[in-house]
């Protein structure tokens, strides 16, 4: 049981790593102003960005479950 736990943990980390680092910075600056072309090409919008924030606060919600429980076994 506690094996299947691990393996559903690790799998929420990597979602929770892929969703965070997808999200664009709120603080770009001269990145932000190079890569602005590259965004619309790949149709990177406002909408995404919400989608991203809400799914990493989801992953991280269930991380912190599966680790209390993990922690308790």
């Amino acid at each position: 049981m506690r094996t299947v736990l691990m393996i559903i943990q690790i799998l929420v980390s990597l979602g929770l790593i892929a969703t965070v680092l997808l999200q664009s910075g709120h603080a770009a600056g001269l990145s932000g102003s190079i890569a602005g072309g590259a965004e619309a090409v790949f149709g990177k919008s406002k909408g995404l960005d919400e989608k991203l924030a809400k799914l990493s606060k989801i992953l991280a919600a269930i991380f912190m479950v599966f680790t209390f429980i993990i922690a308790l076994m």
